[in-house]
């Protein structure tokens, strides 16, 4: 049976369903989450007129580069997959933190809606931000006001869109 605290329920509850199930549905939680930061960042595109950023892709040719790993391709080709591959590390990033949410909910937290959207805001902040920072490509010490607003509202709405549907997928 759960126990109840201030903070949300630690317990697995009656359901039964497995860490694998969980998994499941952790990962399905991180992609609406995923697709609710897309949004909100398109959006800011188009009511602000901004531009994308670069940072994806630069990540994607650091890593690929540390990793001794060649994109294969010349010219536009090999540019398009590395344009390819930057959001797909978002795509990935948003999924797996969903993943740890849903396995998380299968050790039997069950956190407070406010605290299990801050939970998630904050690991797609680090899944996102984290390479970025670790490579040198992006300092987030050095963000305006603007950039850590761009930056934390579209990874806010992943937050408490991927902790409620996976609290919607608990009671299902």
């Amino acid at each position: 049976m759960a126990k109840k605290t201030p903070l949300g329920a630690i317990g697995k509850g009656r359901r039964g369903i497995s860490a694998g199930g969980w998994a499941l549905r952790g990962a399905a939680a991180g992609a609406a989450g995923t697709t609710v930061l897309n949004t909100v960042t398109y959006l800011d595109m188009v009511l602000r007129g901004r531009g994308t950023s670069d940072t994806p892709e630069q990540t994607v040719e650091a890593l690929a580069d540390k990793a001794g790993v060649d994109i294969p391709g010349s010219g536009d080709t090999r540019d398009n997959r590395v344009a390819g591959l930057g959001p797909l590390t978002g795509v990935a990033a948003g999924v797996g933190v969903g993943v740890l949410a849903g396995l998380a909910r299968a050790a039997g937290f069950r956190p407070h809606p406010l605290v299990g959207g801050l939970v998630a805001t904050v690991g797609a902040l680090v899944g996102a931000n984290g390479p970025m920072a670790v490579l040198g490509i992006s300092d987030p010490r050095t963000w305006s006001a603007t950039d850590w607003a761009a930056d934390v509202v579209p990874h806010l709405a992943y937050g408490i869109a991927t902790h409620s549907t996976l609290a919607a997928l608990d009671r299902a």
